[in-house]
């Protein structure tokens, strides 16, 4: 055990950055994590923390872990059972359903939460080994729509290089809150400063990152799409577009050209609630700068017309040249692509796959999630019948909870694997408990930095408690039940281990090639043989081994830039990453390898995307209508100081907004009758909530917004069952979605508000 004052290395996680920490552990029988500090060794973060990660001890000894498995009885309780009745019933119940309605009506949902990624190998492993093809996550009710247009116009992901860029753009985008790059707040705060770089927000709010911007362009919620296309025609009209370079790099430009010059700019301003002038002033600003960074975020990505918006934002840094350059927008080089960003509806380009009841376009692979229950709750032959959960929550986090919980209800078989007694939990089947992200070797494949790209391996900082088994375990547990792998297959890897990586390489591929199914289990064989090998009892993160490898073969000059120059490069990232507790540079670039990840046909960026064109066709010059029934537009899941995504179960943490109040402007406020710290009644088209108000200066007229992460069950100092603060998806609704990617109108709720006496 670690002396008191030692300190150790591990990560935040609470959002994709996964800022290095390191911590001292104390407390009762040295259990908890008493200090905490930004690890100045972390080659991303570089010793930065924000007050969120700070409160991490409340996630590691939240009051509703779960320690043993857990079988639902007749009368809706539970009683615990040992792991191999669970290992056994669990696979048989999976098989049951597999054999007698087909392996596609098997669903999974999940696959790793914030900096929780290791798991989700292993779980499509049993995916695979069961036959099924159906899954999804959180990625898809968030990025799916941005994910698909990437795909179109480029064929692969795309981020944009803030530290250098002298005009840093963010749409519908807070990084002051929701970070999404290294050190957000030194970033943002060194471009305010800097009189020769210029920050541009596009938010309703006036967020923390808009208060610090030189131009804030508040437009009306909802608006997002006329206010783009505007800026894109002020481009076009204007002529302020990087021609000789387009001529070069992109195709398409005379059809946007001509879809742009239509745009009546005046108009689509005032629709926007965006003076004409500063849109005006915004396009010559972003055409002048010698680099222009991008990122959009929830704001538009979980709003009317979102892949639309993602269309529209992307054309806005492509037409004034800023790709593949300090500065700009790039391509990284990721050990794991988990965007999928391949073309689709291109030449060459695989048909699109789609959901087997709504047909649902699947995007990175991943179903919608607001679709999710209309492929429950039906007679179709294919409906889903089993789920399997693993870190995630779909009855508190997905759309239009009480449809979700009612979809949940009417599956066959419903298994969660997580760390605590979640909402989704208690409508389980059965409940197998993993290791909390602190008691288990963990990390993130969420590293997309540029030029140099940084991972992380967590070592653990606790042992996990008697009971618990990690979910590398769990899945290779029923891999085996399911009789996909034997002791005979593993055998001979298992022994080729024991002499060396260099013969187990060679007896890997060797036996990849005499035994192709072995491929759909690679985790879990990489696991059960590789795995007792490596010290510290780092098994599950043998799977990174073979990573690491392909990441050799596909970006071996990425790779050999960031130092690993020896005769196997893979080798020598592998053993970096298991001897480096603060995590390790594996790629440095040049600006122009972005290019050579473009995967187009020509290698060119596409701008036409036909049916978004369309859609901007249809936006109209009419001012979308107002309900008078629900006049105000809710935001449901603003990111705030006290807000975190929900594995902070226990509230706490909060040292402010423990009830995670209801923002409204001043004069909605006294229109309505409100005051702050009063009591009010939130109403939408699917439920109605009580709330305490706080009047902001953030909310423009007829904006109101409710606060992420709160609304979850967790026992008090009693036992009792509380729920503090609003749960948002009671509000919202699953019809409500984008037509292309099916992503969530979360940021557009129409609802009204009542004062309560």
């Amino acid at each position: 055990m670690a002396s008191a004052d030692e300190w150790r290395q591990t990560a935040c996680i609470l959002c994709e950055c996964n800022c290095g920490l390191e911590v001292q552990l104390g407390g009762p029988g040295g259990g908890h994590i008493e200090k905490i500090r930004g690890d100045r060794a972390h080659p991303a973060s570089q010793g930065y923390a924000c007050e969120k990660a700070h409160r991490i001890d409340h996630y590691q000894n939240g009051p509703d872990r779960v320690t043993a498995p857990l079988r639902r009885r007749g009368d809706g309780t539970f009683e615990e059972i040992d792991w191999e009745t669970a290992i056994r019933e669990v696979a048989a119940g999976l098989m049951r359903v597999r054999d007698a309605a087909g392996p596609e009506t098997i669903f999974y949902f999940g696959g790793g939460g914030q900096g929780n990624h290791l798991p989700g190998g292993y779980a499509a492993g049993t995916m695979r080994a069961l036959g099924a093809v159906y899954r999804s996550n959180a990625l898809a009710q968030e990025k799916t729509g941005e994910f698909w247009v990437n795909g179109r116009m480029l064929g692969a992901p795309v981020r944009g290089d803030f530290e250098h860029a002298e005009v840093a753009l963010f749409v519908g985008k807070n990084p002051y809150q929701s970070h999404g790059m290294p050190r957000a707040r030194v970033t943002l705060k060194e471009i305010a400063r800097d009189p020769a770089r210029t920050l541009i927000v596009i938010d309703p709010r006036r967020s923390e990152t808009a208060e610090l911007a030189d131009i804030h362009l508040q437009v009306k919620p909802g608006r997002d799409a006329w206010l783009l296309a505007a800026l894109v025609g002020v481009l076009v009209q204007e002529d302020l577009l990087a021609h000789p370079w387009l001529a070069e790099h992109a195709t398409g430009t005379a059809e946007i050209a001509a879809a742009f010059r239509a745009i009546p700019v005046a108009r689509y301003c005032e629709i926007a609630g965006v003076a004409e002038d500063l849109v005006r002033r915004t396009a010559r600003r972003l055409a002048a700068a010698t680099s222009v960074a991008v990122a959009e975020d929830l704001g538009i990505q979980m709003n009317r017309h979102s892949t639309l918006n993602s269309y529209l934002e992307k054309l806005v840094w492509m037409l004034t040249g800023n790709f593949g350059k300090p500065g700009a927008q790039y391509v990284p080089a990721m050990l794991v692509n988990l965007t999928s960003s391949a073309p689709d509806g291109v030449a060459g380009a695989k048909p699109a796959r789609t959901s087997p009841v709504v047909g649902a376009r699947i995007i990175s692979g991943l179903v919608p999630c607001n679709v999710i229950p209309d492929e429950i709750l039906t007679e179709h032959p294919k409906r889903y019948r089993a789920m399997v959960v693993e870190s995630g929550n779909p009855a508190h986090s997905l759309a239009d909870s009480r449809r979700m919980r009612e979809a949940l209800g009417a599956l066959e078989l419903l298994v969660v694997i997580d760390v605590a007694m979640t909402e989704t939990a208690r409508l389980a089947h059965y409940v197998l408990p993993a290791p909390s992200q602190y008691e288990k070797y963990e990390a993130t494949f969420f590293n997309f930095d540029f030029p140099a790209n940084a991972f992380h391996l967590r070592r653990p900082l606790f042992p996990a408690p008697p009971g618990t088994l990690p979910e590398a375990e769990i899945h290779a547990r029923l891999v085996e039940a399911l009789g996909f792998v034997t002791e005979a297959d593993l055998a001979p890897l298992r022994a080729a281990a024991s002499e060396g990586r260099a013969a187990f390489a060679q007896a890997f591929f060797a036996a990849l090639a005499a035994n192709p199914k072995l491929e759909r289990v690679l985790p879990i064989v990489l696991y059960r043989t590789l795995g007792p090998t490596l010290a510290g009892g780092a098994a599950a993160a043998a799977p990174l081994w073979g990573i690491c490898q392909l990441f050799a073969l596909h970006h071996g000059d990425s790779l050999r830039r960031a130092g690993y120059t020896g005769e196997n490069p893979g080798e020598q990232l592998f053993d970096a990453i298991l001897a480096n507790p603060s995590g390790v540079v594996f790629a440095v670039d040049e600006y122009d390898a972005s290019w050579r990840r473009v995967r187009t046909p020509e290698g060119k960026l596409q701008l036409v995307i036909p049916e978004l064109l369309a859609e901007l066709a249809a936006l109209g010059l009419d001012e979308p209508p107002a309900s008078a029934e629900f006049p105000l537009v809710l935001s449901a899941g603003e990111r705030r100081s006290w807000t975190a995504n929900t594995i902070f179960r226990d509230p706490r943490w909060r040292k402010k907004d423990a009830d995670g109040a209801l923002r409204v402007s001043a004069a909605d406020a006294l229109r309505l009758g409100l005051r702050d710290g009063g009591r009010a009644r939130l109403t939408t088209k699917r439920g109605s909530v009580e709330t305490v108000v706080e009047v902001s200066a953030m909310m423009q007229p007829g904006h109101v917004s409710l606060p992420n992460g709160l609304g979850c069950t967790y026992p008090d100092e009693a036992g009792r069952l509380r729920r503090p603060g609003v749960p948002p998806n009671e509000l919202t609704a699953s019809e409500d979605r984008d037509a292309i990617a099916g992503t969530p109108w979360h940021k557009h709720v129409a609802a009204r508000l009542e004062a309560i006496e």
